[in-house]
């Protein structure tokens, strides 16, 4: 270990010329006494604070819902944390399943008493009722990354012992324990580690204990419920937003892709919490935010485990982070008794093969240029006749399915190659052929794209060279 020491201190340090040898030793066996006495006094505080933060986690269990052993067993029992000082290490690849709970009162046997004689339905802090959000999240030490799987609500599937349902419903049929097992069968066969229910009222305190989120509100959003006393009233931009706020985004569906647009805002919310709120300093303000949030919680996680998840989070660079989305089509008009996201076995198989290690026997494929569809979303303002040298440029390169689509609403300083279905490497390479843009594996693109292009202020710089004549040898 190498102490540095200022000019100053070593000039007082220096031995005295009138002093003998042995007086000129003291004060460097001085500094090394203070030395180690300040080290055992760091080491002292650590473990007293790490005494104190054990007493906390032992006595603030996270577990709300009581699992029978046959619904536990639909979970993996081993452990996903590190022990003693290693608490907060995660130390293999987990699936968490989150799912977002909105719950009004009809949706519970026994209503809050202050809900009754209202005229509107509040929203009740309950577990019991549909899962408005679900996402499967991977931490995956081992890779170095986390994935995000958005598996919209109007999914249709089979819910064991119920038939055909959306999705959503199976947490009102069997709870936590049925909702994973039916998005595991969805999912080919995925396991599932650990479950984390949080019901909206949660969330908004959620947010604003990590002080809030910073993002742009891509259109106005007007909406208004008098039955549940829902407000949303938000001007396009960037923004800052509370809690509430934060909820008025993440709950509005009122466009044309409804739930699913509701999905991608998700998404937006999701990377720039994470972006502004995974850091060290969050991770020593957990057990207040925890103290916060906890009775809105349902979960089969204990502390410590989701102190190495908070922690993993904290360490994962940010480019590692993707968020997918379950690849399907919107059911058309007068195909099913209700309107159904329908999902698309073949791709979801590719998806899961792909980002959650799924071994289906069958090995990923990448995609060839001519089969991949890429959608270019212009934020810059520009005509639409001057993004035709970039089209032309990627039809060069071999991609065949290139097409203009609605413009990108957030001004961007950076393009934005979006893996739209999940294919990171398919996007690099398109990177690769433009030479300018960062590639983003989040569903946030166009729906009908495999690769969305969302252009900012530096193809600007880029367009004047693809407009310019080839050089004659």
């Amino acid at each position: 270990m190498t102490i540095q020491r200022t000019s100053a201190q070593d000039n007082h340090s220096a031995p005295n010329p009138n002093s003998g040898e042995k007086n000129s030793q003291h004060p460097k066996k001085g500094r090394w006494l203070w030395f180690w006495v300040g080290m055992s006094g760091i080491a002292m505080v650590s473990a007293t604070a790490g005494a104190l933060l054990a007493v906390s986690l032992t006595s603030t269990p996270l577990l709300k819902n009581n699992l029978t052993p046959e619904e536990a067993s639909v979970f993996d029992s081993d452990r996903i944390s590190g022990e003693g000082l290693r608490f907060s290490e995660l130390t293999r690849p987990v699936n968490i399943l989150v799912m977002g709970m909105s719950v009004l009162p009809p949706d519970v046997n026994n209503p809050p008493e202050e809900t009754k004689g209202l005229r509107y339905l509040p929203q009740v802090n309950s577990f019991d009722g549909l899962s408005d959000v679900m996402l499967l999240i991977k931490f995956d030490p081992e890779k170095k990354k986390m994935v995000m799987l958005s598996v919209p609500r109007d999914t249709r599937t089979e819910v064991e012992g119920h038939g055909m349902k959306k999705i959503n419903s199976a947490n009102v049929h069997g709870g936590p324990a049925l909702t994973a097992k039916t998005v595991s069968n969805v999912l080919g066969g995925v396991g599932i580690d650990r479950y984390v229910r949080i019901n909206v009222l949660g969330v908004g305190k959620l947010i604003d204990a990590l002080g809030g989120v910073t993002v742009y509100v891509p259109k106005d959003m007007k909406y208004k419920d008098e039955s549940q006393h829902l407000f949303i009233n938000l001007k396009a931009g960037k923004q800052h937003l509370n809690g509430d706020q934060a909820l008025q985004l993440l709950r509005y569906r009122h466009d044309e892709n409804g739930d699913i647009g509701r999905i991608q805002r998700q998404q937006m919310v999701l990377r720039a919490l994470m972006e502004q709120a995974l850091n060290p300093a969050t991770l020593a303000r957990m057990p207040q935010i925890l103290n916060i949030v906890q009775s809105h919680i349902d979960t089969n996680l204990s502390v410590e485990e989701l102190f190495a998840l908070v922690g993993y989070g904290a360490r994962t660079n940010r480019s590692n982070m993707q968020m997918l989305m379950l690849p399907g089509r919107f059911s058309e008009k007068g195909e099913y008794d209700a309107s159904y996201w329908l999902p698309d076995k073949n791709r979801i198989v590719a998806m899961m093969t792909q980002h959650f290690g799924l071994d289906t026997g069958n090995k990923f494929k990448a995609n060839q240029p001519e089969n991949i569809r890429v959608a270019i979303q212009d934020s810059t303002g520009a005509d639409a006749s001057k993004l035709r040298p970039l089209i032309k440029s990627l039809q060069k390169a071999g991609y065949r399915n290139v097409y203009i689509s609605k413009p990108w609403s957030e001004p961007l300083e950076i393009t934005h190659i979006v893996a739209q279905q999940g294919d990171g490497n398919s996007a690099e390479t398109i990177r690769s052929n433009l030479g300018f843009g960062e590639v983003r594996v989040e569903s946030t693109g166009n729906l009908q794209s495999d690769i969305s292009i969302q252009l900012g202020k530096d193809w600007l710089e880029q367009r004047s060279l693809l407009e310019l004549p080839p050089t004659k040898p």
